[in-house]
């Protein structure tokens, strides 16, 4: 009865909005040993069981899976929840589960627990996991069989659920009915490219000064909504290209003129270190004849003119005929040439070009199930590049044919 009430005063005091159902469909797993809450990215499952175990004052240990990159690092966080830095240390320097469980118990008799503990991210002692998931639990389950956790799915925020989370957020200068409008307009665009509560309401906050311009300048009222719309139409279209990508601030996603010279909003994306020297290998790579990396790339290459190098076909400037194909080994041995640092070929080198692909910033040439020889081509301008190669203090021009 008292989880009833509380999860009651919950849902009236807005602390889990639009989600009533799946608070309710918690009330009678608190003692289930293990369940699994999956469903999209920002669908409410970290929230709700947040508000429960801090409302509620359960004892719990929240673990991420993600974080905790070794199972030592796991154990020794789960200990710590409960017990204190003492129970950590005194597991092994590698421990096993079974020293995890030896520790657990001998705590567990030295302070028993009064109500069940929680673990969110087995043992003797009244102990409920609770695993939070994007991906569903067939692709977890095993061939040689399991516990069966109890399934929760979160199902995604309906565009009505969306209004209502997002139009909580007023600004205090603005009434309430005019906020609900502008995330109305804001939803009409996004929703069916986005539904992501936290990127929407990113959006609306990075979207809302440029809504309000007309209003300030005294040109609309609030309830002028068409005038309003046809301003911030086109700004809204603009960030649609950029969904995700979580430019650094404002200024950049609007600014057209002065330093950026109507450079693309997508200059100012934000890559790992390393991507963006694969990045830099592959515009060289794309803008270079192949021949000219033996010039540009090793130490001792003796001197070598440009007028010796041209052809025919040559006299036209490569940025003007366009990106080249390349194979994947000469995209790395650009690559090595020009990091930095000594970098081993790892697994993280081709997922990072992988991912270069996703973002379009390199399109993929050769078929699919040309596995043994895949080619590439750059497809950011010479602008997009040459920022990029600002933030990691590298001259690019230097190692342009072009520009000899």
């Amino acid at each position: 009865m008292k989880i009833l009430a509380c999860l009651h005063y919950f849902i009236l005091e807005g602390l889990v909005q639009c989600l009533e159902l799946k608070i309710w469909s918690l009330q009678g797993c608190c003692h289930y040993p293990s369940i699994l809450i999956y469903g999209h990215r920002a669908s409410g499952k970290s929230h709700v069981m947040h508000v429960l175990m801090k409302e509620l004052e359960l004892p719990h240990a929240t673990v991420s899976c993600v974080e905790c990159v070794s199972i030592a690092l796991l154990f020794e966080q789960v200990l710590l929840s409960f017990f204190g830095c003492d129970a950590a240390s005194l597991l092994p320097r590698s421990p096993s589960l079974s020293d995890f469980v030896r520790v657990y118990r001998q705590q567990c008799s030295q302070s028993p627990a009064k109500q069940t503990r929680y673990i969110v991210s087995a043992v003797g002692d009244n102990v409920t996991v609770i695993l939070l998931s994007e991906i569903a639990w067939d692709k977890f389950r095993p061939n040689t069989g399991c516990f069966e956790p109890l399934l929760l799915h979160f199902p995604d925020y309906s565009k009505s659920e969306l209004q209502q989370i997002l139009s909580q957020n007023v600004h205090p200068s603005y009434s309430a009915g005019f906020y609900s409008a502008y995330i109305n307009i804001l939803l009409g665009v996004f929703y069916s490219v986005c539904r992501d509560l936290r990127e929407l309401r990113h959006l609306a906050a990075l979207n809302f000064s440029k809504f309000c311009e007309p209003l300030a300048e005294g040109k609309v009222k609030e309830t002028d909504t068409h005038k309003l719309w046809k301003h911030i139409e086109p700004h809204l279209k603009k960030a649609m290209q950029t969904v995700y990508l979580r430019e650094v601030s404002r200024s950049e996603l609007f600014k057209e003129a002065g330093a950026l010279r109507g450079l693309s909003a997508h200059t100012h994306v934000e890559l790992p270190y390393y991507s963006k020297f694969l990045l830099i290998a592959a515009y060289l790579a794309s803008y270079n004849p192949a021949r000219t990396d033996k010039r540009f790339f090793l130490k001792h290459h003796g001197k070598i003119r440009k007028t010796n190098f041209l052809k025919k076909n040559e006299k036209t400037s490569n940025h003007l005929l366009g990106p080249k194909p390349f194979p994947l080994d000469r995209l790395l041995a650009i690559f090595y040439s020009v990091v930095d640092s000594r970098v081993a070929p790892t697994a993280s080198i081709f997922s990072q070009i992988s991912s270069l692909v996703t973002l379009q910033l390199l399109a993929q040439v050769s078929h699919d199930d040309q596995l043994d020889a895949p080619k590439y081509k750059c497809a950011v301008s010479l602008d997009f590049i040459c920022a990029i190669s600002r933030t990691v203090n590298f001259d690019i021009v230097k190692y342009l044919y072009d520009f000899l």
